[in-house]
């Protein structure tokens, strides 16, 4: 299997919404952002699927050595091998991929965030610096499209966190601000029960309301921020956002009920998204 394939094959089988974006991007834009979307789902794959803390340490520190190696001339790692070829094109750093694993190591390191400052450094690193990439790939040309991405990947690494409420309270992770749970009187126990009578109360509700109030404003915000130059161009990364708005607006519909079960919107509508945007410009 070549490094190309692998990639392909990588992003894919993910399922993400990532996915029908790049299906409009020009070949050499396509591989560059599929190489490099490959690499997030390596190190992320790390924390995830790998319940040892200190073997998914490990591993990170084997990432961290082969980004290194890989800027160096010698990649060995598949992804690796396919997304050096782009980096310079794209102006893509070693330590735009080191900040992403970074991020990962944050979610081995801790389980709880005290603020959202600090819960904002952490979506920085996983999904603004991603963000930063990709608009990179897609066709940057004005230097305020970097607020743009970070924005915008601040917002939807929220929805992710609006969505993934159960999934992670099932690792022992809660992503709510410690203050903000005290805030809305939600204790952490009551988020890791996920069932009634403890899951869900009026009381969570307003807290995911708020949540999900805060994430539309960043939304809104990035999209203020895109100069209209860099518009046409950053396309793909307007798809993904109405996929994750719409996304959030499903589970907002649904009265948040992410304890116990994770919202998806189908490949079909995913697609047709994709395509409206693009027909649209936004």
């Amino acid at each position: 299997m070549t490094p190309e394939q692998y990639v392909q094959d990588k992003t894919a089988q993910s399922g993400s919404s990532f996915y029908y974006a790049f299906l409009f991007l020009p070949p050499q834009r396509r591989a560059a952002i599929t190489a490099f979307y490959a690499f997030c789902r390596e190190v992320d794959d790390v924390v995830d699927e790998t319940t040892d803390v200190a073997i998914a340490a490990t591993k990170l520190a084997w990432w961290r050595k082969e980004v290194a190696t890989a800027f160096s001339g010698t990649p060995t790692h598949p992804v690796m091998r396919a997304l050096i070829p782009h980096t310079v094109a794209f102006k893509i750093t070693a330590d735009h991929l080191l900040a992403v694993i970074e991020g990962c190591q944050m979610d081995l390191d801790q389980t709880r965030f005290l603020d959202f400052t600090g819960l904002a450094r952490y979506c920085h690193l996983v999904a603004g610096v991603v963000g930063e990439v990709a608009a990179r790939i897609f066709g940057q040309t004005q230097d305020a499209t970097t607020a743009y991405a970070h924005k915008l990947g601040l917002a939807m690494q929220l929805t992710n966190i609006i969505r993934d409420v159960g999934d992670d309270a099932r690792r022992g992770r809660i992503y709510l601000p410690v203050s903000e749970l005290q805030r809305f009187e939600v204790k952490a126990a009551e988020v890791l029960a996920r069932t009634a009578p403890f899951g869900y109360s009026e009381r969570f509700t307003a807290l995911m309301q708020f949540q999900a109030q805060r994430a539309h404003g960043f939304y809104d915000e990035a999209f203020a921020l895109l100069p209209d130059a860099d518009r046409a161009a950053q396309k793909p990364g307007l798809m993904m956002a109405n996929i994750y708005r719409t996304l959030l607006r499903e589970i907002e519909a649904d009265n948040f009920q992410v304890l116990h079960q994770r919202t998806s919107l189908t490949p079909l509508r995913k697609l047709w998204i994709a395509v409206r945007t693009n027909w649209r410009g936004r």
